[in-house]
C-alpha cells in the first residue's frame, strides 16, 4: 500500500471515532486547562476546541486528506537536517548527501528564512491530530519536537533555529538579514501548538526555554536598537509571545510581547488612521493579531477598537472580490483597484491572517458579517488555493484576465504560503460553529458533525452546498436540552426557507442576522434551512464597467483554456529565482474579457448547466466557481458591455 492510500484510510478509519487532543488553537473558549491567564474580555461567542469537529465527505475533506498525504510525505530527518547542521549534532558520510534529501527554495542551507516549515508543519500536525484523532499525525509531531530538543541541548542556550544566532545579532544592529523573527515566529507557534493541540509537554518546555533565552536576550538593549530591530519583518512573533504568556502564566513573555509593539504601525491605528499606503501587507495582519490577542487577556479597549478598525478598514477598501488582498505583497490606493489586477494579487498567507483575525473578532461580536466574509474567503481563495491533482499550492491568487493559479513544487518551493498552506487544509473544521450560554451558532454550510460536550448534544450536519442551495441538520441529545441554534441568515440570500422535523417555521430575521430557533430539542431531531442563492456583479470602486460574478457567496470565472502556457505551467520553475513573482504568464493577446449583460439583471446572461455549478452565456463562455478552475486561465473581473 503507498503512502497516499495509507494515509487515507487511517484518515477514514479515523474520522468517525472521537478525538483525544485536550485542546487547541488559542481562541477563546477552547483549551480548557492549560491557560494560567484566560480571556478577560466580553464574549458574545467562544469557539470549539477542533478535536469536537469532524468533517464529513466533501470538497474541503478532500482537500484536507490530500494535505495529509504530502505532510507525512517529508521525511522528519529532512525537516531536521538544517537545525541537526547548525547545532554540529549532524553526522552523515559526505556530510550527509548520501542519507539525507536536502530540502530545496526556502529550505536551502544558504536560505536565511531556513526552518520555516518546520515551524509551520509543528502547527499543521497538531492541527491534523486534533481534525482527525489519527496517531500518525501525534507521531510525526513528537518526532519533530524530539529532533528539536537535541539541537536545543547541544546549543545549551535555549536558542534553537535552522541558523546561527549571528542572524539576530544583524538584525539587532540593523545589518541586512532576511526576517529572523519572522522565522522564529513560526517555530514558537508551531511547538506552542504542539503543546495546545497533541498535548506534547516537551514542546512547551522547549518553547519557554526559548522564551527565556529572547527575554534574555532583548531585556538589555535600549529602545533605539529595539526600534531599529522591529523594523525588519518579524510576523507574528508578540502573538505567540502572548499565547505563551497565557499559557505559563510568566510576566516575561507578555514583556517579550510588548517589546515587538511596532509603533510605526500600530500608532496610526490606534487614531483610527488608514495610514497603510503601499507597505507590505502581511507584516501589518500579524501585529493586529496580537493586537487582539492583548485585548483578549487585558481588555485593553485601544487595542480592541484598533483590531475592528483595521479589519474593517481591509474588508471594505482593501479586498478583492475573492476575498484576498494585495498586489506584490502590498497595499495600494484601494481608489484604483481596477489598476492592481494583476498575476500577483491575493498573497495566501495575508488571506490566511484576515481569517485568523476574524475568528477573535467574531468572538467578540457574534456579528454575521464577519462570518460572511470569512465563508467568502475560504471558498474563494482558500479552497482553491490546492490543486485538486497534486495537492501542491499556490502563493498568489492571480486576478489578471487571462492568468493562471502558479503551483509550488514538492522539492524546490517551501514557501511562506506553503507553509501557511499546510495548516490551511487542516482547520476547516475550526470556523463551522460557535457557542455561547444561549445556544449555539451554525456559521458555515459545509458536511461536518460538532460535539457539544456540556449539552450532551451532536449536531451533524449534511449538504451539497453550494451545488444545492438545502443544509440538513439531525441533533443527537443523551438528553431533552432547551437551547438555541442560531442558523446564519448570509448577506448574500433572501427568503430563507426554514423546517423543523418537516414543520416549517417562520422566519422573520432578515439577511445578515441570525435565525434564532429556541425550543427543547430531543435525539432524532431535525433541521432543514433553504438558503437561495442569486447571480450579482462586484464592481470595481474605480470602475463601474469592470466587475466580477458571483453567485450567492462564489466568486464566478470564465474558462480561457490552456493557449501560450509553456511547461512547467502551471507549476512553479526552480530553476528560476521566485518565479512566482516575476511570472510571465504570456496570456494571449486576442484572449477575450469582456462579457455582455445587463447591469441591473447579469442573471440574464447567465444559464446553468445540470445540477452542477456550470454556467455557460450566449458567448460561448463556459462559467464556474474560482475554486474550480485549475490548470488553466481564466478571467475573473470582467470588461461589462451594455446588451
Amino acid at each position: 500500500m503507498n503512502k497516499k492510500v495509507l494515509v487515507t484510510a487511517i484518515l477514514f478509519g479515523s474520522l468517525t471515532v472521537s478525538g483525544i487532543v485536550s485542546a487547541q488553537s488559542v481562541y477563546p473558549g477552547q483549551h480548557q486547562g492549560k491557560l494560567k491567564k484566560e480571556t478577560v474580555a466580553p464574549l458574545q461567542a467562544e469557539s470549539f476546541d477542533l478535536k469536537d469537529v469532524r468533517l464529513l465527505p466533501s470538497r474541503f475533506r478532500d482537500n484536507m486528506l490530500r494535505d495529509s498525504a504530502w505532510m507525512t510525505s517529508i521525511d522528519v530527518n529532512r525537516l531536521l537536517h538544517s537545525f541537526r547542521t547548525n547545532a554540529g549534532v549532524f553526522a552523515g558520510r559526505e556530510g550527509g548527501y548520501m542519507t539525507v534529501k536536502k530540502l530545496g527554495g526556502w529550505e536551502s542551507l544558504d536560505c536565511e528564512l531556513r526552518g520555516h516549515t518546520t515551524g509551520h508543519m509543528l502547527s499543521a500536525l497538531g492541527l491534523m491530530y486534533a481534525a482527525t484523532g489519527s496517531e500518525i499525525f501525534k507521531l510525526k509531531g513528537d518526532s519533530l519536537v524530539n529532533g528539536l530538543e537535541e539541537v536545543q541541548n547541544a546549543l545549551k542556550n535555549g536558542y534553537l533555529s535552522a541558523w546561527p544566532e549571528e542572524l539576530i545579532n544583524r538584525n539587532i544592529q540593523g545589518k541586512g538579514v532576511w526576517a529572523p523573527w519572522y522565522t522564529l515566529h513560526k517555530l514558537f507557534s508551531g511547538l506552542i501548538d504542539q503543546y495546545l493541540y497533541a498535548d506534547n509537554k516537551k514542546a512547551l518546555t522547549i518553547v519557554t526555554r526559548m522564551g527565556d533565552w529572547a527575554y534574555n536576550k532583548l531585556k538589555p538593549l535600549s529602545e533605539e536598537t529595539r526600534k531599529l530591530m522591529i523594523r525588519n519583518e518579524f510576523g507574528g512573533i508578540n502573538e505567540s509571545f502572548y499565547n505563551l504568556y497565557s499559557i505559563t502564566g510568566d510576566e516575561r513573555y507578555r514583556w517579550l510581547a510588548e517589546y515587538f509593539y511596532h509603533n510605526d504601525v500600530i500608532d496610526p491605528l490606534k487614531e483610527l488612521r488608514d495610514d497603510l499606503g503601499t507597505k507590505h501587507t502581511n507584516t501589518f495582519i500579524p501585529k493586529v493579531i496580537a493586537e487582539a490577542r492583548n485585548y483578549e487577556l487585558t481588555r485593553n479597549e485601544t487595542s480592541r477598537k484598533l483590531s475592528e478598525f483595521f479589519w474593517h478598514t481591509m474588508i471594505d477598501h482593501h479586498t478583492f472580490a475573492p476575498g484576498c488582498s494585495s498586489d506584490k505583497e502590498h497595499y495600494f490606493d484601494p481608489k484604483k483597484l481596477s489598476q492592481h489586477l494583476t498575476g500577483y494579487t491575493g498573497e495566501t498567507c495575508c488571506t490566511y491572517n484576515m481569517l485568523k483575525l476574524s475568528r477573535h473578532l467574531f468572538c467578540w461580536t457574534g456579528d454575521s458579517s464577519i462570518a460572511d466574509y470569512y465563508e467568502r474567503a475560504l471558498y474563494n481563495h482558500i479552497l482553491g488555493q490546492q490543486d485538486p491533482e497534486t495537492g501542491m499550492v499556490a502563493y498568489f491568487l492571480p486576478l489578471l484576465s487571462g492568468s493562471h493559479k502558479l503551483y509550488s513544487t514538492k522539492e524546490n518551493s517551501f514557501w511562506c504560503c506553503v507553509g501557511s498552506g499546510f495548516e490551511n487544509h487542516a482547520k476547516f473544521g475550526e470556523a463551522i460553529y460557535y457557542h455561547n450560554n444561549q445556544g449555539i451558532y451554525v456559521n458555515l454550510f459545509i458536511p461536518s458533525q460538532v460535539t457539544w460536550k456540556e449539552k450532551g448534544l451532536t449536531i451533524r450536519q449534511e449538504t451539497e452546498f453550494p451545488q444545492e442551495e438545502t443544509t440538513r441538520f439531525t441533533l443527537q441529545a443523551e438528553n431533552p436540552v432547551r437551547t438555541t441554534i442560531y442558523l446564519r441568515y448570509p448577506s448574500w440570500s433572501k427568503d430563507v426557507k426554514v423546517s423543523v422535523n418537516g414543520k416549517k417555521i417562520s422566519v422573520k430575521q432578515k439577511s445578515g442576522s441570525y435565525i434564532a430557533i429556541t425550543r427543547e430539542w430531543k435525539d432524532g431531531d431535525q433541521i432543514s434551512a433553504t438558503y437561495p442563492m442569486q447571480i450579482k456583479l462586484e464592481t470595481t470602486p474605480d470602475n463601474p464597467d469592470k466587475a466580477a460574478l458571483l453567485y450567492g457567496p462564489l466568486v464566478l470565472a470564465g474558462e480561457r483554456g490552456t493557449e501560450g502556457m509553456q511547461a512547467p505551467a502551471p507549476f512553479s520553475n526552480p530553476a528560476l529565482y521566485n518565479d512566482y513573482y516575476t511570472y510571465n504568464f504570456h496570456v494571449p493577446a486576442h484572449l477575450r474579457t469582456s462579457l455582455k449583460l445587463d447591469k441591473k439583471h447579469p442573471e440574464r446572461a447567465l444559464q446553468r448547466v445540470g445540477s452542477d455549478l456550470k454556467f455557460t452565456t450566449e458567448q460561448g463562455d463556459v462559467i464556474r466557481p474560482l475554486y474550480d478552475l485549475h490548470h488553466q486561465r481564466y478571467v475573473v473581473y470582467w470588461d461589462l458591455q451594455s446588451e
